[in-house]
């Protein structure tokens, strides 16, 4: 025992040291401690001397990442991926699966192993790109938005091609009548799961949140117990661990069980990929050399050319397609996740599992570059992508040319700007890069031009040089110190407002010559306690202005159409249930 908890002290020091040198050079800690797998294993200095309790505590750590993911598949957020991520991520799914597994049978795999090896090619990295958007903190931007949206879909389609390994056995894919008993047995705990988190939970609901050691304690005892019954039902401890995530997702506090697990899950998630890289295997390099460089080279390079093809076509700008690109050009944990559970199935050997691995490290590598200089890159390839940007229609509305406000983006509080302008009664267009947000404009007949603020075609079109008010919401801050530079040497006497986000980026905005920076948290502070010191505290005042509120939220974003709608699905339910419990009760 004491060795084995000396060796474990060991791996985590020198995974620290390891995890630190990764952070100060700027890649992601992944990286880092599948580095650290190869260091203290059998490759150099096999330090790893009880492999089986680091495997254990690394499967501890799939289930909790797969449960903390399955929690967040709630159907409402599956709803709110929009058309355009689902339809990027499937046929991004299909060509690089079909691609990969032509390339890999060509180059000698076998037609399991080139299917295993595709479909891991077909997935990103749900932890690496989140982790990279966060840090640029551009999660809200459209492209950020696209890959989040892309990024679940992927997930889900990851959890089905899961089950359909977890199905095989002994080396072959389970039979039809095989198939059907399993998920039979899947379909009786998973319904026996799901009566449970919708009926039984919920009457518990308030003392299980209650206290937090106690809701920390159910959501392990949820998490690995469902796991625990499904992998005895005959489905994988992964399936199993997804599935009673999915099932606990749309509880109230789903999220608040996802924030208290995931400091245990990263431990353990740690420890699995230290345990992934003990098992990376250099012997075969020379073997798979060339199908790794064409498995990276599809990752890199012809994957993002079929996003950028699918996303030109669905109307996104050349900027949005491109940065959403570079942001999905690595290997998900999933891809690993296939090989580990394919090799248990008896379907592929181990050295599959090394190569996936090594593409992963050399993927993820490439794909924090990439994003970390992307702006950089868009500057030098922007001439290139213009075949990839289809212009959108104009529909009815004709632009004029010779506006004097100019607004860039008009889901952030553009309308405002906007009924400003038709007060004014000056010319004026809104200038927008979501095709979403120009279906809008021309449904309500506004003057429009689709594009991205740094185009320099576009803002002679718009006739920047010539306008007396810019204003953009876009809360982007490199497209709007472009805009303001741009303004600078081109219409020095324009008005130019922008929006910032803090006060460090709207200090910078002044010094590149901003008229002035909307602070949101600022402005909106300031007008409650103006509001406050006219009215004093009487209520009768806020209620007046409670009032207009809701009327604004209403006419403008049917806000209280939608929240009655929501009440009318829970009556209804309502409603049925007792209509249910009477006929029960009459019988």
């Amino acid at each position: 025992m004491d060795e084995v908890f000396f060796g474990l002290s060991l791996i985590i020091a020198i995974g620290t040291a390891v995890a630190m040198f990764m952070r100060s050079i700027g890649q992601p800690l992944i990286i880092g401690h599948i580095i650290t797998g190869i260091i203290v294993g059998p490759a150099l200095l096999q330090i790893s001397n009880a492999p089986d309790t680091l495997t254990f505590f690394g499967e501890i750590g799939i289930a909790f990442l797969l449960f903390i993911i399955g929690l967040g598949m709630n159907p409402r957020v599956v709803a709110e991926v929009g058309r355009a991520s689902f339809i990027v991520a499937t046929v991004q799914i299909a060509t690089i699966t079909a691609i990969g597994w032509f390339i890999c049978t060509a180059l000698g795999l076998s037609s399991t192993e080139a299917l295993i090896v595709a479909l891991g090619l077909s997935v990103n990295s749900t932890i690496v790109a989140l982790k990279l958007l966060s840090d640029r903190k551009e999660q809200g931007r459209l492209y950020g938005k696209l890959t989040i949206g892309i990024l679940l879909v992927e997930d889900i389609a990851a959890a089905i091609a899961l089950i359909v390994i977890a199905s095989a056995k002994d080396g072959q894919w389970l039979e039809l009548n095989n198939l059907g008993a399993l998920a039979f047995k899947g379909l009786v705990v998973g319904s026996a799961m799901y009566w449970i988190s919708r009926h039984v939970l919920p009457k518990f609901q308030k003392l299980i949140a209650g206290e937090q050691e106690l809701l920390f304690l159910f959501a392990i005892a949820w998490g690995l117990g469902g796991a625990s019954l499904l992998a005895k039902a005959g489905f994988s401890l992964e399936i199993g661990a997804l599935a009673a995530g999915v099932f606990l997702a749309s509880m109230p506090y789903a999220q608040e069980i996802a924030a208290r697990l995931r400091p245990l899950r990263d431990f353990f998630v740690i420890i699995f990929f230290i345990t992934l890289g003990t098992k990376v295997s250099f012997s075969y390099f020379s073997e798979y050399f060339w199908v790794m460089l064409a498995a990276v080279f599809t990752v890199v390079a012809i994957k993002p050319l079929i996003l950028l093809t699918t996303l030109g076509v669905l109307g996104y700008t050349k900027r949005t397609s491109f940065k959403t690109s570079l942001a999905l050009t690595n290997v998900s944990e999933f891809s690993i996740i296939f090989a580990i559970l394919a090799v248990s199935q008896g379907l592929i050997d181990q050295p599959i599992v090394s190569l996936l691995t090594i593409i992963a490290l050399i993927s993820i590598a490439v794909s924090t570059y990439l994003v970390t200089f992307g702006d950089r890159l868009y500057v030098y390839a922007s001439n290139y992508l213009n075949m990839f940007e289809r212009r959108k229609a104009q529909g009815d509305v004709k632009p004029d040319i010779n506006y004097e406000l100019v607004l860039f983006g008009y889901q952030r509080g553009g309308h405002e700007f906007v009924s400003l302008f038709k007060k004014l009664r000056k010319k004026y267009v809104v200038i927008d890069y979501d095709p979403e947000i120009i279906d809008i404009l021309i449904h309500r007949k506004i003057n429009y031009l689709y594009g991205d603020a740094t185009d320099v075609e576009l803002l002679e079109e718009a006739g920047v040089e010539r306008a007396r008010l810019v204003v953009s919401t876009i809360p982007d801050f490199q497209v709007n110190a472009y805009l303001l530079d741009h303004l600078k040497h081109k219409n020095p006497r324009a008005v130019v407002i922008v929006h910032a986000d803090d006060p460090l980026e709207a200090a910078k905005y002044y010094q590149a010559g901003a008229s002035y920076v909307v602070l949101p948290h600022y402005i909106g502070s300031e007008k409650v306690s103006e509001f406050i010191g006219k009215s004093g505290l009487a209520k009768s005042a806020f209620t007046k202005q409670r009032q207009r509120h809701l009327d604004y939220l209403e006419k403008h974003y049917g806000a209280l159409e939608k929240l009655n709608e929501v009440h009318k699905k829970k009556l209804g339910h309502a409603i049925v249930s007792g209509m249910a419990a009477l006929t029960k009760t009459k019988t």
